[in-house]
């Protein structure tokens, strides 16, 4: 699957992670952030937590672990963590995925 051009021309973000591992185009609003992740190579994104996420898997495989559990999503699978639940994540090179954010400044947008 790919992101509609008009997707892939929104801001990226200023996230502590190479570009040739994962890119980001994202939207912004005082109530929160919405970002599409474009996984380039295989992720390991470790536990942290953080105000309340809610995302969605549209292409590849994550194996997300939330609160202790763990599960292999693919296409399709939701998530919605809760502010302040612990959850990290091993992602499959080739994954696509939205997340939303509750905190708008979770991340800034690049330039």
């Amino acid at each position: 699957m790919q992101l509609p051009d008009f997707i892939r021309n929104f801001p990226a973000l200023d996230i502590p992670f190479p570009e040739e591992t994962v890119s980001t185009h994202a939207i912004r609003s005082d109530a929160g952030l919405v970002v599409f992740f474009e996984f380039h190579k295989d992720f390991v994104l470790p536990p942290h937590s953080h105000l309340a996420q809610w995302g969605t898997l549209l292409d590849g495989e994550i194996e997300f672990t939330m609160g202790g559990e763990t599960n292999t999503l693919g296409p399709g699978a939701v998530w919605d963590i809760p502010s302040g639940v612990e959850h990290g994540a091993v992602i499959k090179a080739g994954s696509k995925a939205i997340d939303v954010f509750e905190e708008a400044d979770r991340y800034q947008l690049r330039g």
